[in-house]
């Protein structure tokens, strides 16, 4: 029990205390001895451990890196060649289809000349018939006319023979 005219004196938190500061530095230093004495050396052992395991990331990934640019290049390369080898397959496909025009469109020419030659020549036959037909009934015309000119019975095939000889020698003269 306080007794009345005693002071008490209350602890406050800025009061310095020398017992206790021996004895946490005490204990500090203790505790720093046997940290450095059994954890330092595991400690700073995972540390390394764990920069060898960054450092072998780190040129495992320098080194699929490299790879993967190197197959990138051959893709590359790849996608390159299969392109040409597109623009030359087009171009020789062009090539050949020209080609194909071509000798399409000069047997068609061929062809046209061969029809229009042989309608040319249909045309010409044609026309032989009908100056042929035309010379005969003109003869027969012109023997109907002398045998009514003449009022005489004559003979047909003597006078067809004449008439036919004088055309043939009018159509010479017209020719040359």
């Amino acid at each position: 029990m306080l007794q009345h005219g005693e002071a008490t004196q209350v602890a406050t938190p800025f009061d310095i205390n020398t017992g206790v500061i021996f004895w946490t530095v005490v204990i500090f230093l203790i505790l720093m001895a046997a940290l450095w004495r059994f954890a330092w050396p595991s400690i700073l052992k995972s540390v390394v451990e764990r920069e060898r395991r960054i450092q072998k990331q780190l040129e495992d990934a320098e080194r699929l890196n490299a790879e993967a640019q190197q197959l990138l290049d051959e893709h590359k390369k790849t996608i390159a060649g299969a392109r040409t080898e597109a623009q030359e397959m087009i171009a020789k496909a062009k090539a050949v289809a020209q080609k194909e025009r071509e000798l399409l469109l000069a047997k068609a020419r061929e062809e046209y000349e061969a029809l229009l030659a042989r309608a040319r020549k249909d045309i010409d036959a044609e026309k032989e018939k009908a100056i042929l037909a035309l010379r005969s009934e003109a003869v027969e015309l012109s023997i109907a006319a002398a045998a009514k000119v003449i009022e005489a019975n004559l003979d047909t095939e003597a006078n067809r023979r004449l008439v036919t000889d004088y055309l043939a020698t009018l159509d010479t003269e017209a020719k040359h």
